[in-house]
């Protein structure tokens, strides 16, 4: 949906303000994109787990320590590309937002609190839940 011409322009003051209070950080959010870092990594972890793998399988057959350093290029290029999927493809977490009215969800099984207790109440609320329907 396209932004109204006012909010174009309250867009266009805002962006002024924040170059003119700190020109640093305002260079620094306009000149890159996070998702764009991550994903050139996540790119990287990926070409480096297949190259691992070939590295792997004629290590295997024919020198045993090239196997194995196939299989550490392979598990760091895998290491790589788990740490920067999240940031690369946008996933929010979950527990990441916040509520209505800026609260957290209720400890209902959702929300930030559900996950503070422990594994044993969880599943004993689910079960009590599940047993009164």
């Amino acid at each position: 949906m396209p932004l109204s011409e006012h909010e174009q322009r309250l867009l266009e003051q805002i962006e002024r303000a924040l170059v003119d209070d700190d020109p640093k950080f305002a260079s620094t959010v306009r000149t890159g994109d996070r998702r764009q870092k991550a994903r050139r990594k996540l790119q990287i972890g990926i070409g480096l787990v297949l190259v691992g793998l070939v590295v792997l399988v004629v290590g295997a057959l024919e020198f045993w320590p090239l196997g194995v350093l196939g299989f550490l290029v392979m598990f760091a290029g895998a290491v790589l590309g788990i740490l920067n999927y999240k940031n690369a493809t946008g996933a929010v977490q979950p527990g990441a937002a916040p509520g209505p009215a800026g609260r957290p969800g209720p400890a209902q099984g959702k929300g930030p609190k559900a996950r503070r207790q422990p594994l044993k109440n969880r599943l004993e609320e689910r079960f009590r839940r599940r047993y009164d329907q």
